[in-house]
């Protein structure tokens, strides 16, 4: 093919932009509808596709169909795709954001968020430290930089607000002392790694011709200042008390979301920043209320075009540079991923006064990482702190911790059912009540492990 053929014309890019969307789209929602089959968060599936359509798999098997369906000119509108549909989604985040869930439960939540943020934390960047001869061997510069070191221990650190909240809510967690813990643990926990996250980037990124560092970070934290201040009165006063037509408000708050996702981008973070702070300056309702008018769409358009984001991030894993050095990694990687997580989100919730089996309970859930694990990895190498090997481990770390996290919640019921003692038979003396604070329970009822309720 010369380079005449291989120049696309416009109505040949927009028609194979069309039929990439149409299979990127019934691809990604199907195997998500499959792996919600399989009792497995919606997005296992979607990243799956995604990684399926890559160049690592589709383009090895069928090359000449990969070249057809993906040709270089609609990498922009893809990518243009992506960005929009993690600035909404980001912003509905931003905007659900409430630490006011804490309640009741606020120590035992803090508590685990900050044990379930240090552990990993150091070891994510000690494992840097230690390791990175193998980490060279994966393309990472020799003597790694300070950003390089705390995106690792980032990378081992965050937990997915909405996989984890879609998995308690599937298991029937939702008024569960665990599940209440967890999820206000979780979201405790992703605001304090973005804000790291923002650091190592704003310190480690910035191209050709970027400001200095300095300069960056008293220009985000003006922007931050006056987003916090200004923001949410100017919101309140056009949009709420005029009483806007829905829609109309809606699209004007995207567009705010997209400009303050525009700000950060320009200062050398990503947009994700923005949009996760124009969030969380859009005022509510009254008495704190999340309006359902605004918050329905935004997961509507967010769910939609979210493959985009999947596939363009599948395009960037590269399984043919994973050698017997990247495969160890992995596994080393995904194990510590799985065990800081558990482990100290498990200790900390014991030492806050729950029993071992929502101890246990509390630390699973919290070791599923998922879609934002694979948004900060995304941000990283974009940034420059990720080579295309140890991006494509750890996207395999995120996917894997994501598949675990089901299987360990039913090992940990199953544990919690063994070790409930059975109902004493009439005339004997009355089982001793365990001294972890659970209760017992009729051997009819033991089938099942019922966490305690709020």
């Amino acid at each position: 093919m010369n380079s005449a053929e291989a120049q696309l014309s416009p109505d040949a890019t927009i028609t194979h932009l069309v039929g990439a969307s149409a299979l990127v789209l019934v691809a990604a929602h199907a195997a998500g509808w499959l792996a919600r089959r399989l009792r497995q968060p919606y997005i296992v599936g979607q990243l799956s596709a995604g990684i399926a359509l890559g160049p690592s798999l589709l383009g090895t098997v069928a090359p000449n169909a990969y070249a057809s369906l993906f040709p270089e000119e609609i990498t922009p509108a893809l990518t243009g795709f992506a960005q929009f549909a993690l600035v909404v989604f980001l912003f509905a985040v931003g905007y659900e954001l409430d630490l006011k869930i804490l309640g009741d439960r606020a120590r035992a939540s803090l508590t685990v968020a900050l044990a379930s943020f240090a552990v990993p934390m150091a070891v994510g960047c000690g494992g840097a430290l230690l390791f990175g001869e193998r980490l060279h061997e994966l393309g990472m510069p020799r003597d790694l930089s300070p950003a390089m070191v705390v995106f690792a221990g980032v990378a081992l650190s965050i937990t997915a607000v909405p996989v984890l909240t879609a998995i308690v809510r599937e298991n029937e967690l939702s008024r569960s002392v665990p599940g209440v813990v967890a999820v206000a643990a979780a979201g405790v926990l992703d605001a304090v790694c973005w804000v790291v996250l923002a650091a190592a980037l704003i310190h480690g990124g910035g191209g050709e011709g970027a400001l200095d560092w300095p300069w960056r970070v008293a220009l985000a934290v003006g922007f931050v200042t006056v987003m916090a201040l200004a923001a949410r009165p100017v919101l309140r006063r056009l949009l709420w008390r005029t009483r806007m037509e829905p829609s109309l408000r809606l699209a004007l708050l995207i567009g705010f979301a997209l400009g303050s996702a525009w700000v950060t981008h320009s200062l050398g973070l990503h947009v994700i920043f923005g949009a996760l702070l124009a969030g969380v300056v859009v005022p509510r309702g009254e008495g704190g209320t999340l309006e359902a008018d605004l918050l329905r769409p935004l997961h509507d358009v967010s769910s939609l075009l979210l493959p985009f984001f999947f596939v363009v991030s599948g395009q960037s894993v590269a399984l043919n540079s994973m050698n017997g050095t990247g495969w160890a990694v992995l596994l080393a990687v995904t194990v510590l991923a799985v065990t800081t997580k558990v482990g100290s989100g498990t200790l900390a919730a014991r030492l806050s006064g729950l029993d071992r089996h929502d101890a246990r309970t509390v630390g699973v859930l919290l070791s599923a990482r998922g879609l934002t694990e694979l948004i900060a990895l995304e941000a990283g190498r974009q940034a420059g702190l990720l080579s295309a090997p140890f991006y494509t481990v750890l996207v395999f770390m995120a996917l894997a911790t994501t598949l675990f996290t089901q299987p360990l919640l039913l090992l940990t019921r199953r544990l919690a059912e063994r070790s409930r003692p059975a109902h004493p038979v009439h005339g004997s003396p009355a089982a001793p009540r365990p001294q972890d604070g659970t209760s017992t329970a009729p051997a009819a009822d033991a089938s099942t492990y019922r966490p305690s309720t709020c």
